[in-house]
């Protein structure tokens, strides 16, 4: 029974009746429209408080993860109850009106006494769901209940696509009334109702003043058995389950398929459900909080006449408001009668049907609607009220009947405005700021205090979006600001000052077009450039167009003409007509003044001549007079006309441009935006013109997107997380970074503070960076806060994490327009690729796209790639390059991109087309050109959806979640995986090797051990050498291994260079965030120390010192775990603390860190100086038994215990090095203990690099110490044991280690020769390893060394080699370095050659002088 349940519920044509009421579903309508239907029955109004202000809590959040998803489960928790509620008590849902509904009880009057007691006793069992229940979000959920019987009246209209229905009469206007007069809790009858109820079962309660009544209670007989008198009821209810389907809330869900009541049905149901029934997506799919502009239009008619009587009027209407609409993807979501009239409400913008420019067609929709159903017949007023902003749009309900709603403050704010505001269209202050229309074409109305709404802000009305002439209003729309500078587009006005320079000494014209999508600022580098046009035997006349004029005939040269003739000054039309007259004198007879009436507003008298001309004949004689006019104008003072948003200029302006161009010598220049249709015949010629010239603005630089920052908050500085958040979230676009910024001012994020001193600044971990970005020196001059002590910086609040922010309302509306306008199986492409990252593999988004094929996949990448959706890129390294600065902001181009392509053109494009699929085979690596549609589309999914997709996002990279192949794939922190259970997947890398080990397999490196004799240590060093023979030997086994490297047959040399930045940036990162997103927390702190230590192998300390606060908020909300792995997690967590305050030179704070790790991992070190005795004392013990046992066989340690020996040792090297710094007497004793700790806890671990390491540190800290025989020993020792190792795989890694070391070893100790002939040696290697990080490294201390040597010819060609690294690897720290050793030798070295530049090859042009 259940199975055949469900799949009756899977048919289409059930969940489709799921949308509907019964009186639709088995009605029986008359196909004509309107048709109208007559019955009696009850009706209950339920109005449920505390929903709008919870959507609008959810709708402000700040972060990504409180969501629709969140809000439709406590919505439907509610709202199903109530539903559920009425459907056993037999009632029908006719509608729901955002957070309330209607319901109804269709009988025969006779039955109406009966029944008015079920649904009185329906509705006090709702009250009681919310008795004592309270919203998990902490709101009152409350509900108010009206009752109504009588007539009612069903009215259905519509078009050829939609369908609508109405209950209309009475009833309808009494449940209303009823409802409004209810308290909290509180179930009220209408007069009527109260008169045809059964007055003994009901307690009531008198309302002053009034008829109607409040229900306190039922007060049925003590005989009575309402079980037995509510089924007798239910026999009158047609559609009430019964017998077989007893079980069953609603009768509808066992509709079989009948296709011709579906299509019927659909009708009824909104195009975007329709689409999502027939892909059996259910309610969530479709739950959103969206930026959405409302649109609700009120009817009012002359007199409540009968249904056919207003009915027409409605079709009329409702056939109108659904073309109009569908022109700009708006939609009809409900329609319903609303205090005697009837209410459309119209959405723009829901999922799918997202478009440009949705505000301004919002607007001009309502004014069209306003104006069409103004003149029908029986409608006496018509009001509209238009709202923008974030509502919740989605399926509101029970399972078995729903509908898709919108709640939200606006909606409200839309239905209040047409309510208190009769007879107009008005609209809030978005929708007045969102149309970026002229001021004109509104009127700001005085406020009213409205039912229901706080603080509504300014209330405008809409005049009409008919372009007036508004002479001395078409200016510009930025003001220029002497305070603030144009930023980052000094060439785009450079280029303008030498072209009008040309143009002033020239007889011809010129455009200049300055073309860019919206938000690049182009206002204001027109701005800028009508400042700098102001001149002398000049004139320059601006004009900024809308929307709207591009619908204006002749609007552009109108304001144009009007401004060339002196008419935008005059007051009175009289004026402008006297002006007229002395100016056209010469140039037309009086009998053709008139031809100027309507386009000037004056009024000549009209002649006979004039009133016999065709409009074309008319406009011809117009265009001929200007012509005119300009060329005698030109003759006394060259013009520049500035237009701004030129893709707004009409065809017939376009036209004459066009001719003006060729005809007189004027400069044109305009901004240009993408153009919405093909331009015109005219506007394409002009474009072509040999004397236009097209500056293509693109995004401006991360400097200047900073300077931006501190100028408009008037700050020294800002936190370099918030400017990496504003420089990446920007895309260099100057409005993105304005509305990132509008929108952390609105969640009270920034917070600003005095600058401190630096001198007076107490170092801790928290201020261990200097945190702040700061302008360029350059704006210094501008900034107003210059006063001495009186300078301010931004900080972040406590607790923001920026990257988890959710996107402005205005960006993210960018995006949804985007998302709605592709097609659906690239908004799946996209959309996956949100929950992977802003950054991902080719392999892993094929990994998690559902059902793809890779050509598929391929060709969808490359098409979203050509729409800037995506970049690619070949590697990280190509990645790391794109991401340090934005594309060229400035491109000067001799053809407009507006123009379309021709059909040779076009061809090329689809050649282009293949070769971008080409291109992204090769790439593996996709970023989002804007994050901000990354998390937009990241946003859409459900929760449960995003967590099944982040766990197969972190399945899929957990393999390859170790170091690279070069690197021999280990952890970043030795071992680390075996300590803490963090793998998904049941197998990992070590399980695999001892598989293999069990069928008989050896490893590479066990062969490789095998086939070596290995000689004993003895007869490496005798002890009757010489130093210098030892020197010599251990210089020619390098040489030997070089020459190895180098000729060797053997796989020796890696075939590609080190790929661990990219396995962090595209594998270990990712899967962190994966974690975190899943709520794995003792997984995503693994992965945070796991790219922390990744960091600081690459040298970046500011990059660990961020991972490690990241890893320390997850470390605090586990602190109640007691686990071995948890401490082993806080003990590499301090020594990783401790090692980036080491390398900022904090000693004091890592020798803190320091010590707290080793405390954890059960190697306390000394405080004092006798525990400090006895401590040396057991390890010099420990440290004999070591060096005896290292020449016996024994068992090594298992791997948990070697990776606790691993953190111990990088704690101990550190530590004697911070002790060894210090003048302190004693503190000689506790470096030398450190040492020997950090040499026994190597021996232990039976490691051959630790080990040797640990002979290097221990030798330099005797150097250090001025103690000669033990150094000389253990570096003997250190080189005893590479003589040993295989040269091949981590073995010649550790003999160039080994090279490495000495060299500096030497550089410290003054040994300059034999530091520089190892030096050169361990370049070679290092290069023939492929290891850029360690190569430049080596570089700079050889040429410290050559310097101090006075080796100049060598010193060349170390930092010639230094600085192609540099450029090669984008290496910062090696340019820094180079530019380093430059500047020493330019102080010491007395060169003149690096003074004039004739020495230096590879010099930098700025250091050449």
């Amino acid at each position: 029974m259940n199975t055949r349940r469900e799949e009756s519920q899977d048919r289409a044509i059930v969940r489709i009746a799921a949308h509907l009421p019964d009186l639709i579903v088995y009605g029986d309508f008359s196909p004509e429209r309107p048709s109208v239907d007559y019955f009696d029955g009850v009706l209950m109004f339920v109005d449920i408080s505390g929903f709008t202000a919870m959507t609008e809590k959810f709708s402000t959040a700040m972060y990504m993860d409180r969501g629709a998803e969140q809000l439709v489960e406590i919505l439907n928790h509610y709202i199903s109850a109530i539903v559920e509620k009425v459907l056993i008590f037999g009632g029908d849902i006719l509608k729901f009106a955002g957070d309330a509904l209607l319901a109804l009880w269709k009988v025969e009057r006779r039955q109406l006494k009966n029944i008015i007691t079920v649904v009185i006793k329906c509705s006090l069992e709702i009250h009681g769901l919310f008795e004592t229940q309270e919203s998990e979000e902490g709101l009152d959920i409350r509900v108010k209940i009206g009752l109504a019987a009588g007539h009612i009246t069903m009215l259905v209209f519509g078009d050829d696509t939609r369908n609508y229905f109405l209950v209309i009469g009475q009833a309808v206007d009494d449940v209303r009334l009823a409802q409004n007069m209810a308290q909290m809790n509180d179930v009220i009858l209408s007069p009527n109702c109260w008169q045809l109820c059964d007055r003994s079962m009901i307690e009531i309660e008198r309302i002053p003043d009034q008829r109607a009544v409040k229900v306190n209670f039922l007060k049925p007989p003590s005989t009575f058995n309402f079980d037995e008198f509510f089924t007798k009821c239910m026999t009158f209810m047609d559609y009430y389950p019964s017998g077989d389907h007893k079980n069953l809330l609603r009768l509808a869900c066992m509709l079989e398929s009948d296709p011709d009541l579906e299509l019927s049905l659909q009708k009824y149901v909104m195009e975007s459900i329709l689409k999502q029934i027939d892909d059996r997506q259910l309610r969530g799919y479709l739950s959103e909080l969206r930026p959405v502009t409302i649109v609700f239009v009120n009817l009012m008619f002359k007199d409540q006449e009968k249904a056919e009587v207003i009915g027409s009027a409605i079709q009329d209407a409702c056939v109108h408001i659904s073309s109009v609409l569908r022109v700009f993807r708006g939609q009809i979501n409900k329609v319903f009668m609303f205090d005697k009239g009837c209410s459309f409400l119209c959405v723009f913008g829901f999922p799918g049907e997202k478009a440009p420019d949705e505000v301004t067609h919002a607007l001009e929709s309502a004014v069209d609607i306003f104006d069409f159903c103004s003149q029908v017949h029986k409608i006496h007023t018509v009001s509209i009220g238009v709202a923008s902003g974030i509502v919740f749009c989605g399926i509101v309900g029970h399972s078995v009947r729903h509908e898709y709603t919108v709640i939200g403050q606006k909606v409200n704010i839309a239905a209040r405005m047409m309510m208190y505001y009769p007879g107009i269209v008005t609209c809030d202050s978005v929708t007045y700021n969102g149309s970026n229309l002229p001021a004109y074409f509104f009127k700001e109305l005085p406020q009213k205090l409205m039912k229901g709404v706080g603080d509504p802000g300014p209330v405008y009305q809409c005049l009409g979006l008919n372009e007036k002439v508004m002479f001395g209003m078409a200016y510009l729309i930025c003001n220029r600001n002497e305070g603030y500078p144009l930023l980052g587009r000094d060439k785009e006005i450079k280029y303008f000052v030498c072209s009008m320079k040309e143009f002033l000494v020239s007889n011809c014209s010129r455009v200049l077009m300055y073309e860019g999508l919206s938000g690049y600022g182009k206002s204001q580098i027109l701005t800028e450039i009508e400042y700098l046009a102001q001149g002398e035997n000049h004139r320059t006349i601006t004009i900024a167009l809308t929307k709207i004029s591009f619908h204006q005939n002749f609007y552009t040269i109108q304001i144009f003409m009007a401004s060339v003739l002196g008419l935008d000054t005059c007051k009175h039309y009289k004026e402008r007509q006297t002006n007229l007259q002395n100016k056209v004198m010469t140039l037309l007879d009086e009998k053709f003044h008139c031809l100027l009436n309507d386009i000037f507003h004056v009024q000549f008298p009209i002649s006979r001549e004039v009133s016999k001309m065709t409009m074309l004949r008319k406009q011809k004689q117009l265009e001929a007079l200007f012509m005119k006019i300009l060329e005698q104008t030109v003759k006394e003072e060259r013009i520049i006309l500035i237009i701004d948003e030129g893709q707004f200029v009409d065809s017939a302006s376009w036209s004459f441009m066009e001719r003006l161009i060729r005809t007189v010598p004027i400069f044109i220049i305009m901004s240009l935006s993408p153009f919405v249709d093909i331009p015109c015949a005219a506007a394409c010629a002009m474009m072509k013109n040999r004397n236009t010239t097209c500056v293509t603005l693109g995004a401006v630089q991360p400097k200047d997107i900073r300077n931006k920052v501190c100028l408009d908050l008037n700050v020294k500085g800002i936190p370099k997380e918030l400017d990496t958040y504003l420089v990446e979230g920007s895309c260099g676009i100057p409005f993105y970074c304005e509305e990132l910024l509008k929108n952390l001012d609105h969640h009270r994020v920034l917070v600003f503070q005095p600058m401190e001193v630096e001198e007076k600044t107490n170092m801790t971990w928290n201020n261990l960076f200097k945190n702040f970005s700061r302008p360029t020196e350059e704006l210094n001059i501008f900034t107003l806060s210059s006063e001495e002590g009186n300078e301010e910086i931004c900080n972040l609040a406590s607790g923001v994490i920026l990257k988890n922010l959710s996107p402005p309302p205005s960006l993210k509306e960018i995006s949804l327009v985007q998302l709605d306008s592709m097609s659906l199986s690239h908004q799946m492409l996209v959309r996956c690729a949100a929950i992977i990252g802003l950054t991902f593999t080719t392999e892993l988004l094929f990994e998690v796209l559902p059902c793809w094929n890779m050509k598929g996949m391929i060709k969808a990448l490359a098409s979203l790639v050509e729409s800037n959706i995506f970049d690619c890129f070949r590697n990280g390294k190509e990645l790391r390059m794109a991401l340090k600065q934005n594309a060229a902001s400035f491109e000067v181009n001799y053809r407009s991109l507006s123009l379309k392509p021709n059909e040779g053109m076009a061809h090329g494009e689809e050649e282009e087309l293949r070769e971008l699929e080409s291109e992204v085979i090769e790439c593996h690596i996709i970023r989002f050109c804007k994050p901000m549609m990354q998390k937009t589309a990241y946003e859409l999914w459900l929760k449960d959806q995003k967590k099944a997709m982040h766990l197969k996002c972190a399945r899929f990279l957990e393999e390859n979640a170790h170091r690279c192949d070069h690197c021999r794939s280990g952890d970043f922190i030795p071992y680390h995986h075996f300590t803490v259970n963090i793998r998904l997947n049941s197998l990992d890398l070590h399980m695999i090797k001892k598989m293999a080990k069990s069928h008989g397999f050896k490893t590479e490196e066990e062969i490789t051990f095998s086939k070596l004799e290995i000689p004993k240590k003895s007869e490496l060093f005798p002890e009757n050498l010489s130093p210098e023979e030892i020197r010599e030997k251990i210089l020619s086994f390098f040489d030997a291994v070089i020459t190895k490297m180098r000729t060797s047959e053997e796989d020796i040399i890696p075939l590609e260079s080190c790929q661990c930045e990219e396995v962090l940036e595209m594998v270990i990162m990712p899967l962190a965030h994966h974690f975190v997103a899943l709520g794995e927390k003792t997984k995503a702190l693994y992965y945070f120390l796991e790219i922390t230590s990744a960091y600081l192998i690459l040298g970046d300390n500011y990059m660990a010192y961020m991972y490690l606060n990241e890893g320390e908020r997850l470390l605090k909300t586990l602190k109640k775990d007691k686990s071995w792995s948890h401490t082993f997690e806080s003990a590499t967590f301090h020594s990783l603390k401790g090692q980036v305050c080491f390398n900022m030179g904090q000693m004091v704070l890592a020798k803190k860190m320091l010590r707290k790790a080793l405390r954890l991992l059960n190697r306390v070190f000394p405080y004092n100086l006798i525990s400090l005795f006895l401590q040396t004392h057991v390890e010099k013990n420990r440290h004999f038994y070591y060096l005896n046992q290292q020449a016996q066989e024994s068992s090594p340690p298992g791997k948990k215990r070697l990776a606790q020996l691993y953190r111990q040792t990088a704690c101990f090297s550190l530590l004697w090095q911070i002790y060894s710094l210090n003048y302190f007497f004693h503190y000689k004793y506790y470096s030398h203990l450190a040492a020997m700790m950090q040499v026994n806890t190597a021996l232990e671990t039976q490691d051959d690099f630790q080990i040797i390491k640990a002979y290097l540190d221990y030798s330099l800290h005797h150097q250090l110490a001025g103690y000669e025989g033990v150094w000389f020993k253990y570096e003997i020792m250190a080189m005893e044991q590479i003589f040993t190792l295989p040269l091949k795989g981590e073995g010649i890694e550790i003999v160039t280690y080994v090279a490495d070391k000495l060299s500096y070893t030497k550089l410290l100790m003054g040994h300059l020769d034999l530091a520089i002939d190892l030096g050169f040696r361990a370049h070679k290697m290092w290069a023939l390893l492929r290891n850029p990080n360690r190569q430049y490294m080596v570089l700079c201390w050889l040429s410290k060394s050559l310097f101090l040597k006075n080796r100049h010819k060598q010193l060349i060609h170390v930092l010639g080699w230094l600085w192609d690294l540099s450029v090669s690897e984008e290496h910062i720290f090696s340019k820094a370095f180079f530019y380093f050793v430059c500047l020493d030798i330019m102080l010491y070295s007395g060169m003149p050659g690096f003074r004039n530049g004739t020495t230096s090859t590879y010099l930098p042009a700025e250091l050449k002088t």
